[in-house]
């Protein structure tokens, strides 16, 4: 435990100080992650204040909560491993890594809690501004976040480790800008980003609960706005559990081969 507490100490001390010299970088990421959910923000409310007040039980202030609490879930969620994996390995970055007497993902994880961790000096003034503008009604109870807590970092993993094994694709294809998109198309709908699950067609709300992404956003959101019953809440959490074995399992699979296929390029 030691050994990777100082590892990890080490990792995020790096990390930090790298995200911290590309503010700027950064900042038109973080810019991105903030107007995708204020531009579903606007567009449901506007639908909802046209038909008298609600769709699918959401007022246009309760669709002001889910997408500014979404926004947060989703900035601690999110990983971009599946963007930069393959260029790892196309410059050949990746042949010193594997040298490293620790296993890559490490330093993955660092870089990722890293980077949220300097971005939240946009992202919290961003959240508050929006409470301003926006006005949500919260009904938000302190047992809700007690258990959005635990399941935001299951959330957190299930997305990482599953993230991180797709990206595994690339040392058998090189390129994978292709599965990346059509992974972000799926994840963007299943995932209660374009709206909330609920309103989606019933089938489409079956697949999505049967599948990890509504899981690794929406259902923390669900929780801390209130949508959700204690029993869906046990049942969402043990779905997560389940999800988490499954992506590890995988990944830990996946990874072997991997490592089998490398070639080495760049310089």
């Amino acid at each position: 435990m030691n050994y990777f507490l100082n590892l990890y100490k080490a990792f995020l001390r790096t990390s930090i100080l790298d995200s911290i010299q590309y503010r700027a970088s950064g900042m038109i990421w973080m810019l991105g992650s903030i107007l995708e959910p204020v531009i579903y923000l606007v567009v449901w409310s506007t639908v909802a204040r046209s038909r008298g007040g609600d769709v699918g039980g959401y007022t246009a202030e309760e669709f002001a909560a889910y997408y500014i609490i979404l926004m947060l879930v989703n900035h601690v969620t999110f990983t971009w491993i599946m963007q930069t994996f393959q260029f790892r390995i196309q410059f050949g970055s990746l042949s010193y890594e594997l040298l490293r007497p620790v296993h890559p993902i490490h330093a993955d994880i660092s870089d990722n809690i890293a980077f949220k961790t300097v971005q939240l000096m946009i992202m919290l003034p961003a959240f508050f501004i929006l409470i301003l503008f926006f006005k949500p009604t919260f009904n938000i109870e302190y047992s809700s976040l007690l258990i959005a807590f635990p399941v935001i970092i299951l959330a957190f993993l299930i997305r990482f480790f599953m993230e991180w094994t797709l990206a595994l694709a690339a040392f058998w294809t090189t390129r994978i800008v292709a599965i990346n998109q059509a992974y972000f198309s799926v994840m963007m709908f299943l995932s209660g980003r374009v709206a909330p699950i609920a309103l989606m067609p019933i089938w489409i709300q079956s697949i999505a609960e049967f599948l990890p992404f509504y899981y690794v956003v929406a259902f923390p959101v669900e929780i801390i706005t209130g949508k959700l019953s204690n029993q869906q809440i046990i049942e969402g959490v043990t779905t997560q559990l389940i999800w988490l074995i499954v992506v590890l399992t995988l990944m830990r699979f996946t990874w072997r081969r991997a490592v089998r296929n490398f070639a080495a390029v760049g310089s």
